[in-house]
């Protein structure tokens, strides 16, 4: 492939060389550099790709995608462009031949309710007999294949190389998370989606290495309305006017205001000891009774979500009501049954909105008594451990402070920092440190109505300490549990 074919709809400056130039193969890891490579120098937070020019070069690369002056041989073509994270998505989409034209494409933003709506799309489009992809924060879904995630939205080369791979694999569409930090590198410029779904915005993933404030953060979240042909729009958030602002697609909105053009209404919560759900009337462009079996009104507005992007593929009613009685995400207020007296979920909140968001749901279910589990990740923020502390103190009967991914910190510190959150509360707690003791504490002293969360670790399979993953998953801890009570018992 010619240089000049990868370069189509990009502005650049040819320095030296030729943009008839073959290409064989794109990179941005100096360490896949092969004979005839084109590389692109991505400037990152820690490594600067222009420092390994000279190495690249040994090792064939005969085209450089520069944002500075480079010294190389006459025989190299360097070409300089303004933004190389920019101009690698439009490389990416070139080299793998488009793919993203023979897809439909759903794209997702929001502070909360990515993974969930994904999962649901994909159950709806499903069942009503379409091949879907998924991209997402805990895996990549293309066919039978699941490829664990390291990013939400993965830089823009893996993004093409998966859809390449799904239009192969004969997916018709895709849907896809797309975070802040998806959107600032430019992880999905190359293609316009044909969806693009904002859920919500509330201030987080505000640092040094992520976004400077909360303007910096919504302008980054809102590029998605510039980068698709229809946006649909969560109309009940408090942004609502400030994130369609400069949109340059259709719009579509969804919520309970009156003003959505898909609305939920006389909305109930449903359930019993080891059923959690909620039931509500979809009223605007679609009308029939809806009833989901994940607890919380933040559960409504992903089933919205997701029928508002189905209602585009002509899914029928039918074939929504039952797709949405079967999703599931793992990790996310995922129930687990080991008890007919009470209800066990385990959930990823492992922030304080998070928590919050998800304990002060489960309240409104009036549970005997609400029982929250979790630790805090170590080498992060120290605030977060206080808050967290804080608001499970606030919130929960009991509190049950454990150990997370340490890693390179004592977990007896990690919990004595919980504690001094919990203290600005009259919350009871327990502290065990070991993880698996800690959910059997919570299963053998389970009572009849109690809603017991396993917070923090969601879908993760694993423990980190001291720089190690170490094997854990907590459905497999809650299984030894169980099968180690049943030994007991029949001794």
């Amino acid at each position: 492939m010619k240089v000049s074919t990868l370069l189509e709809g990009l502005e650049y400056i040819c320095c030296q060389g030729s943009t008839e130039q073959e290409v064989t193969t794109v990179v941005y890891d100096s360490r896949k550099v092969e004979e005839k490579s084109l590389f692109i120098c991505i400037r990152g937070a820690v490594v600067d790709g222009h420092k390994f020019v000279p190495d690249v070069i040994k090792k064939g690369a005969k085209t450089l995608i520069v944002e500075e002056e480079v010294e190389a041989p006459s025989d190299v073509t360097v070409i300089k462009v303004t933004d190389t994270r920019y101009a690698m998505a439009f490389i990416s989409a070139a080299y793998f031949g488009h793919p993203a034209k023979e897809l439909k494409t759903i794209g997702i933003t929001g502070t909360k309710g990515k993974t969930t709506t994904t999962y649901m799309v994909k159950s709806i489009l499903e069942n009503a007999g379409y091949k879907v992809g998924l991209i997402g924060t805990i895996e990549a879904i293309i066919g039978e294949e699941h490829i664990p995630a390291h990013n939400t939205t993965p830089e823009s080369y893996l993004v093409q190389e998966y859809f390449r791979k799904m239009a192969d694999a004969g997916c018709d569409c895709v849907v896809m998370e797309v975070s802040s930090q998806g959107l600032m590198l430019h992880r999905t410029q190359g293609f316009v989606f044909d969806y693009g779904i904002f859920t919500n915005i509330e201030p987080d993933h505000i640092g040094p290495n992520e976004h400077k404030d909360f303007d910096d953060y919504l302008r980054c979240k809102s590029m998605l309305l510039r980068q698709c042909k229809v946006g649909i729009v969560n109309r009940d958030d408090e942004h609502f006017e400030r994130i369609i602002e400069g949109h340059t697609c259709t719009l579509e909105t969804y919520g309970f205001s009156p003003e959505a053009d898909l609305r939920a209404e006389d909305a109930h919560m449903v359930g019993g000891r080891g059923y959690l759900g909620i039931s509500y009337q979809l009223k605007g462009l679609m009308e029939f009774p809806v009833e989901i079996d994940i607890p919380g009104k933040f559960s409504i507005y992903n089933s919205l979500t997701a029928i508002a992007i189905c209602r585009h593929f002509n899914v029928s009613q039918e074939n929504i009501i039952k797709a949405l009685k079967v999703a599931r995400v793992k990790g996310r207020i995922e129930m687990i049954k080991v008890s007919d007296e009470f209800t066990l979920m385990i959930d990823y909140a492992h922030n304080a909105m998070a928590l919050e968001s998800l304990l002060t749901t489960l309240r409104e279910y009036h549970p005997h008594r609400l029982v929250c589990m979790f630790g805090c990740g170590g080498n992060r923020a120290k605030s977060r451990r206080y808050e967290m502390g804080e608001v499970s103190g606030r919130l929960a009967d009991l509190t049950i402070i454990t150990s997370d991914n340490p890693r390179y910190e004592e977990p007896q510190d990690i919990i004595n920092d919980i504690k001094i959150g919990i203290s600005k509360t009259d919350g009871k707690y327990v502290e065990i440190c070991d993880r698996k003791e800690a959910i059997a504490y919570a299963i053998h002293h389970g009572e009849a109505g109690d809603i017991i969360v396993l917070a923090g670790k969601g879908h993760e399979d694993y423990q980190e300490i001291k720089g190690k993953k170490y094997p854990m998953d907590e459905r497999v801890l809650i299984e030894e549990i169980l099968q180690e009570d049943k030994e007991r018992a029949e001794k």
